[in-house]
């Protein structure tokens, strides 16, 4: 039996999102699209992506369906599940993902987006775990430094765990 350690509870997660909300703002004229990262991202997401609506910010979303860990722990090929990103075409894009490991998922939504034409990225992330051979870095991030296997908070272990309020690390 796996046992989850809590590392960041609702409550710090709500106030994080509103100074990252707050911090995003400043550069929010510059943003045209969020594009989150499915399926990991939709909790985060949605959370932010209210905040920045009561900040004066509704940005139109399109969503970029990718899977690296499956039901594993490990992340293996990126699968594309939803390729077509017209929408993203000369815009200023806000990429918005639940965790940056090695980067890999992240540095792949990028390639997809330049491809697409996207003007810029910027990243946004719950949980960017800093790791020193990261192959992609976040613009913004709730949380720096968390490491281990997370759930929770749309992220999942074999596909449970993601509509828990906080995020753990498995033990």
């Amino acid at each position: 039996m796996t046992t989850r350690k809590i590392l960041h509870t609702e409550a710090e997660i709500a106030e994080r999102i509103d100074a990252v909300a707050d911090e995003i703002a400043v550069h929010a004229p510059r943003f045209e699209i969020a594009v989150p990262i499915l399926s990991g991202s939709f909790v985060f997401a949605a959370d932010l992506l209210r905040v920045l609506a009561k900040l004066g910010l509704d940005f139109p979303v399109e969503f970029l369906w990718l899977r690296s860990y499956g039901d594993q722990r490990e992340g293996g090929e990126i699968a594309i599940l939803s390729p077509k990103l017209e929408q993203v075409r000369s815009k200023h894009v806000l990429l918005i993902d639940s965790v940056l490991d090695r980067g890999r998922t992240i540095a792949r939504a990028k390639t997809l987006l330049t491809e697409a034409r996207a003007e810029s990225i910027t990243t946004v992330v719950a949980v960017d775990k800093q790791l020193p051979d990261a192959v992609a870095r976040s613009g913004f991030a709730l949380f720096a430094g968390t490491r281990g296997f997370l759930v929770g908070y749309g992220m999942d272990d074999a596909q449970s765990g993601r509509g828990l309020p906080y995020i753990a690390a498995i033990e």
